[in-house]
């Protein structure tokens, strides 16, 4: 799958939920491999705010980006929009330190990126995919959020309240196909009893009940309602009556809990890339969500995710296909077939037999790999990454020039399969290429290395 922008840029106007400013944002198309981006076009010099997780810097009401004194607020909805949309790239600009809340759901930022249109870019995605089960949970709130491998994205989300109209409700989203009619609709939601210390926060001005569901549980005195409903500027209503406050009916009987699904999506866009696992939720919020998209964040800065690997599927390339790429022949071939390929990385496989050479001297009592064998299957790996990019690749061969930061950290033994991961750290310029290799068996990173190489035609 390629990466995807927009065809065409497109400007929404509406007010701040918080600061109640009008305010003026324009999506634009943006280049392979910058995600999302926020520019505040208000401000001197333009600043740029990078929209990942380890930029939130507020998550009262909603979630907030930062860079130093520069903020913006509420964007989860908008980039829900794009992430289900499938857009990996775009540039937000902005004149306010938040985005509009317009009708308090993602409707509207569906709809505008419909009519824009979608288009793909020459690079591929590079999704992050769930291999193992990983769980953050708060014990005050109760809150825990669980992530499970999965051949695609899903969320199954249950909110709790100490409500007589939602004491708890449940949603899922089995596809984010399902997006633009299922969830993008559910519109936020507030308490009555919440309003006052929200508006005495500096909160909710452009709070209205055409942009939030307002849900009267618990009576108040007529005096502190009507100071409610003046502050919000609609009429005034009976203290006894409790329900719903808005004209609108629900989009959804369970509107609330899809609006906490739509939540959710906004916030673990700002990992950067597309996941595929499934998320279940209990009682989330955006603290809880944006913990899970640093854990998530550190994974992948770390580069250390191990590769997917089926071997009842068809190699990309077989061990004929590596000869015809590889000058290296028996007992020097250390890659038995290519699973994976993009224009910047590579997986390997090699199967590990007793019959492996190696074994008679190293060791006879206690066979295992030698640590610089399995640097030069990985030099190999990255070999065919750079040769498969050549016009008659059969005719280049590539040469160590030099290997840096090499950790061995767990013994390859008889039985063992391992899986090479080897991504060019560089553009690959005058025949040089510089790659990071990182070698696993099972989950186990068991060695990696730093190495650049050089192209060379034969002679």
């Amino acid at each position: 799958m390629k990466q995807k922008t927009l065809q065409s840029s497109f400007t929404l106007r509406g007010q701040g939920l918080h600061t109640g400013y009008d305010i003026e944002i324009t999506f634009k198309a943006a280049p392979v491999d910058t995600g999302y981006r926020i520019k505040r076009v208000d401000l001197e010099g333009e600043p740029i705010i990078e929209a990942v997780a380890e930029n939130v810097v507020h998550t009262q009401r909603g979630t907030v980006l930062g860079v130093g004194n520069v903020t913006v607020s509420t964007v989860e909805h908008a980039f829900a929009a794009l992430y289900a949309l499938g857009i990996d790239n775009c540039l937000v600009e902005v004149n306010a330190p938040e985005f509009p809340i317009l009708d308090g759901s993602a409707i509207e930022y569906i709809r505008a990126i419909d009519k824009a249109g979608i288009v793909e870019q020459e690079k591929e995605k590079d999704f992050f995919v769930v291999r193992k089960k990983i769980e953050v949970s708060d014990p005050e709130t109760g809150s825990k959020i669980t992530l499970l491998p999965d051949n695609e994205f899903s969320i199954n989300s249950n909110i709790e309240f100490e409500s007589q109209y939602i004491p708890n409700q449940y949603a899922s989203l089995e596809s984010l196909d399902d997006f633009a009619t299922e969830i993008a609709p559910a519109r936020t939601f507030v308490f009555v009893r919440e309003i006052q210390k929200l508006r005495q926060a500096g909160l909710i001005k452009g709070g209205n009940l055409d942009n939030a569901i307002v849900i009267y549980e618990r009576k108040l005195p007529q005096n502190e309602l009507d100071e409610i409903a003046d502050e919000l500027n609609v009429p005034r209503m009976d203290a006894n009556q409790l329900g719903y406050l808005n004209h609108r009916e629900l989009a959804f009987p369970n509107e609330p809990a899809r609006h906490k699904l739509l939540d959710i999506i906004g916030d673990m866009s700002l990992i950067g890339k597309p996941i595929k696992g499934r998320l279940i939720a209990t009682r989330p919020g955006h603290k809880i969500n944006n913990q899970l998209a640093r854990l998530i964040r550190k994974e992948i800065k770390s580069k250390n995710q191990v590769p997917f690997y089926d071997p009842n599927l068809e190699p990309l390339m077989d061990i004929n296909r590596i000869k015809q790429l590889l000058p290296h022949r028996y007992p020097f071939l250390m890659v038995d077939k290519i699973i994976e390929q993009t224009d910047t990385y590579i997986v390997g496989v090699k199967n590990i037999t007793n019959d492996e050479p190696y074994f008679v001297g190293h060791f006879p009592d206690e066979p295992v790999m030698p640590g610089v064998l399995q640097v030069e299957a990985m030099a190999q790996t990255g070999g065919l990454l750079v040769l498969s990019g050549l016009d008659k690749p059969e005719r280049y061969s590539t040469y160590f020039l030099k290997i840096d930061n090499v950790k061995f950290r767990s013994k390859v033994v008889p039985g063992d399969t391992i899986l090479f991961r080897v991504e060019l750290t560089t553009e690959v310029r005058r025949g040089i290429a510089t790659m990071r290799g990182v070698a696993f068996v099972g989950d186990k990173i068991v060695s990696e290395a730093d190495f650049t190489a050089q192209i060379i035609k034969n002679k």
